[in-house]
């Protein structure tokens, strides 16, 4: 049985903190109609980033919560956790979303947060994997896509990709590299996701050779 045919939409909910390219992605795939998910709202920490003004002019729904508007971290982790839940997410997609999740929000969408990371997990975590695989002066680097847990990107692995590092690559260009595969390997991820849950069999399913 197809994906394209059988397979109810999924309702998608983005967090983002910067520019959005990842959501954009998303989006543009979710245009087509044989795409097994829909961006139903996308959220951010910053009121001020530039994703949200994609997202709106694509019709979609935004919202803003902001860790300053909260009285500490475990109010903004429930506050973003019942904004979640207003929108009844089948799946949490953070895609360039720059804060740890807390318990309200893995208490609630345990299972269901995807967070797409430029490097090869567990090689080099954190906010700045681009910059430490130059660091580390490795040959290969990448793009996962992982489950989210407490910690910090040691969530299960779904999907991996990797990306040459190439002779005078700096972190700029290096980056827009590993974005380029990022982009297409959180599409078709999410959607092999989908397919997954609802029990069918995708006649296409996404990145065979590299998913765990």
């Amino acid at each position: 049985m197809s994906a394209d045919a059988a397979v109810p939409r999924s309702r998608v909910v983005v967090l983002l903190s910067g520019a959005g390219t990842l959501c954009a992605a998303l989006l543009s795939a979710a245009d087509s109609p044989g795409y097994p998910a829909e961006v139903v709202a996308v959220g951010s920490d910053r009121a001020d980033a530039p994703g949200l003004a994609h997202a709106r002019d694509a019709g979609v729904r935004t919202f803003v919560t902001a860790l300053r508007d909260a009285p500490d971290r475990a109010g903004w982790d429930a506050a973003l956790a019942a904004e979640l839940a207003r929108h009844r997410p089948d799946w949490v997609v953070c895609a360039g979303f720059m804060r740890l999740l807390g318990p309200a929000v893995l208490d609630a969408f345990g299972g269901r947060v995807l967070n797409s990371h430029p490097a090869l997990l567990p090689a080099f975590p954190g906010a700045h994997a681009v910059r430490d695989a130059l660091a580390a002066g490795v040959t290969t680097t990448g793009a996962t896509v992982h489950l989210v847990d407490a910690g910090l990107d040691t969530g299960p692995v779904l999907a991996q990709r990797p990306v040459p590092v190439l002779p005078g690559d700096d972190e700029e260009r290096l980056h827009e590299r590993i974005k380029t595969v990022e982009r297409e390997l959180l599409v078709q991820t999410l959607a092999g996701l989908v397919v997954q849950a609802a029990g069918l069999s995708p006649t296409d399913p996404p990145t065979q050779e590299s998913t765990r």
